[in-house]
C-alpha cells in the first residue's frame, strides 16, 4: 500500500498556474511606462492667455516661437537667443519666403519682451506674425 501512493504521487500533475514569470513582465513593463511617459511630453510649458479667435488651419510644418514664463524663447522646442532666433529666421526666409510664424507668449511674461521677440521677427524679414491663445471658456 505504501508503494501505491508513492506511484501515485509520481504520475499526478501539478495544476497550478506559476504566475511569477507574468508578474516580473508586468513590473518590467510599468517601470518602462514610468521612464517614458515622462520623456513623451515634449514642448515649452506656456500658460496662454484667452481670446476669442478661431483655431489655427493645419498647415505643413509650423514654426512655433515660444516664451516661456521664465523669458526663454524656444523655436519649436530649441532654446535659443534673440540674436540666434534672428539668424535663424533669416536662413528660414531665404528658404521660405512665404512662412508664417507663430508665436505663443505666456500671459506672464514681460510685454517688452513679446515685442522685441515680434521686432526680432519683422527685423529677419518675416511679414506673417499671428499670435497663438487659448480659446475663451463659455459660462452657461
Amino acid at each position: 500500500m505504501a508503494m501505491d501512493t508513492a506511484s501515485s504521487r509520481d504520475s499526478t500533475t501539478i495544476s497550478q498556474i506559476n504566475v511569477t514569470p507574468l508578474v516580473d513582465v508586468m513590473l518590467v513593463l510599468l517601470v518602462i511606462f514610468m521612464v517614458t511617459a515622462p520623456i513623451i511630453q515634449q514642448g515649452v510649458q506656456v500658460n496662454l492667455p484667452q481670446a476669442k479667435a478661431a483655431a489655427i488651419p493645419g498647415t505643413d510644418e509650423l514654426l512655433v516661437v515660444s516664451i516661456a514664463k521664465n523669458g526663454k524663447i524656444y523655436l519649436n522646442d530649441n532654446v535659443m537667443s534673440l540674436d540666434e532666433l534672428g539668424a535663424k529666421m533669416r536662413a528660414i526666409r531665404i528658404n521660405l519666403a512665404d512662412k508664417q510664424v507663430y508665436v505663443r507668449a505666456d500671459q506672464d511674461v514681460r510685454y517688452g519682451l513679446v515685442m522685441q521677440t515680434i521686432a526680432e521677427l519683422k527685423q529677419a524679414g518675416i511679414d506673417r506674425v499671428g499670435m497663438v491663445t487659448r480659446p475663451m471658456l463659455e459660462d452657461g
